[in-house]
């Protein structure tokens, strides 16, 4: 398992993409600060109060999910700001390219059970994030930040080394013996290869767990979510450029004629976008 820490060791992102390649993770510690943790905690509990609220917690249950909040940035703007991290955009420009897009961003706030009590959702099944393999050419790349300290009793991560990049989807029996849970300290981010097995690991902590994903694709496959227009246009304009381009600003489709043949700097889908 790969290690590193961002702001002790000069040579972190060439580790920790050659842990990408090899096991299909890396965890890179030392990527938040104490006020940025805060802050995030702070966030996620305003955007669950928000979204709980307006979907109903029964249609939340219903869509097999466990204190998933998606879209986190449509109801608190703060998460922005993970999109200008340096060691994210490091990650991304050496995986999915500096043309890569985010797929999609959702935090999460996982509840504590009693050991055995966890209701069964899709996330505590062993599943690739981006289950196409082509070939070994990285399409899509996962930067999970750990807003809580990450362990094997909250819940931490469960990923199975070496299971990226294959062709068939290895037993059950054989993610079970093999899973690892992702442990680090709070203000880390693991990054893994979205083709890597993974599953929700179970908190029986007694207390919430917290952490925020984020997916990146090459910048020609969809998003799951539409962030332009989820974010609406002047959210997303009032951004730095690269955070407009990582939203999909650059990769929109043309809906008209006059949408269409627009000047080449005024394209909604701009050329060099991979």
């Amino acid at each position: 398992m790969v290690k590193v820490h961002c702001k002790k060791d000069q040579n972190w992102l060439a580790k920790a993409l050659e842990g990408l390649k090899i096991e299909g993770f890396a965890i890179i510690e030392g990527v938040m600060d104490a006020e940025f943790i805060k802050r995030s905690i702070e966030g996620l509990h305003q955007v669950e109060n928000i979204i709980v609220p307006l979907m109903g917690k029964q249609r939340l249950l219903d869509a097999g999910e466990l204190g998933v909040l998606r879209i986190t940035s449509k109801y608190d703007n703060f998460f922005l700001k993970y999109l200008e991290l340096p060691e994210l955009l490091q990650v991304v420009d050496s995986t999915v390219s500096n043309t890569g897009i985010l797929h999609v961003q959702q935090g999460s706030i996982l509840p504590s059970f009693p050991k055995g009590q966890a209701p069964p959702v899709f996330q505590n099944v062993f599943h690739m994030d981006f289950p196409r393999h082509l070939n070994g050419y990285m399409a899509s790349v996962n930067c999970f930040f750990a807003i809580s300290p990450f362990t094997k009793d909250n819940g931490g991560t469960l990923l199975v080394p070496g299971t990226h990049q294959k062709t068939e989807r290895p037993s059950e029996d054989y993610l079970k013996a093999n899973a690892i849970s992702v442990e680090c300290p709070e203000g880390s981010m693991f990054i893994f290869d979205s083709t890597l097995y993974h599953a929700a690991g179970e908190n029986n902590s007694g207390k919430d767990r917290y952490g925020i994903n984020h997916q990146f694709t090459r910048a020609f496959f969809k998003q799951q979510i539409d962030y332009v227009r989820a974010l609406g246009d002047d959210v997303v304009k009032a951004q730095i450029p690269r955070t407009q381009q990582l939203l999909g600003w650059y990769t929109r489709i043309p809906s008209s004629l006059e949408e269409y043949y627009r000047a080449p700097d005024d394209r909604l889908y701009r050329k060099g976008q991979g």
